[in-house]
């Protein structure tokens, strides 16, 4: 091949759309990716705020809370490339940036300067939950479309959120005995 053909093709590669194969056909392609992306979205913005009260903690109770918070938010962002790979594997594209996240994500930051261990806790608690909520309409999403491979990877995620959740609430209690 001449030098010419060569960097036309290799221009041609560059600016090519992503097309992974799938047998999923195009709407399922799109679906799942959307459904994917925005639970993407949360993870992160879930993972963050696990990080920055992580970060933050405080208190009589300072040791076991960061270390249980350090722990949950390893747990979270396994699933970021997991998620997004699986996104890359049905033919779709996921998120390029932080910018990105923010626009798509559902669950709030926070950005006080000072939250209680209560009150991170809580809000942790609440952040799981509805993440579980959402991913269960994710795993319909993929249900009504055959795609059981996400569905596998989703009811692990649904089974470690509705943990974190259970934890997150037990010691919430020790705040109210």
């Amino acid at each position: 091949m001449d030098p010419q053909n060569q960097q036309q093709k290799q221009r041609n590669i560059r600016i090519a759309p992503l097309r992974t194969p799938t047998d999923l056909g195009e709407k399922a392609t799109k679906d799942i990716s959307a459904a994917l992306n925005l639970a993407l979205a949360d993870v992160y913005a879930i993972y963050f705020k696990t990080k920055n009260f992580h970060w933050h903690m405080s208190g009589v109770h300072f040791r076991d809370l960061h270390l249980m918070l350090d722990e949950q938010a390893h747990e979270i962002f396994e699933m970021t490339d997991k998620m997004a790979e699986r996104v890359r594997k049905v033919g779709g594209t996921t998120l390029h940036s932080i910018g990105h996240v923010s626009r798509m994500q559902r669950i709030a930051d926070n950005d006080a300067d000072f939250v209680t261990p209560q009150d991170m806790l809580s809000e942790l608690c609440q952040d799981n939950r509805a993440f579980t909520t959402s991913l269960r309409v994710v795993r319909q999403v993929c249900s009504d479309h055959r795609d059981n491979a996400s569905v596998s990877l989703i009811d692990t995620w649904i089974d470690e959120s509705e943990k974190r959740s259970w934890f997150l609430y037990e010691m919430t209690r020790q705040f109210h005995s």
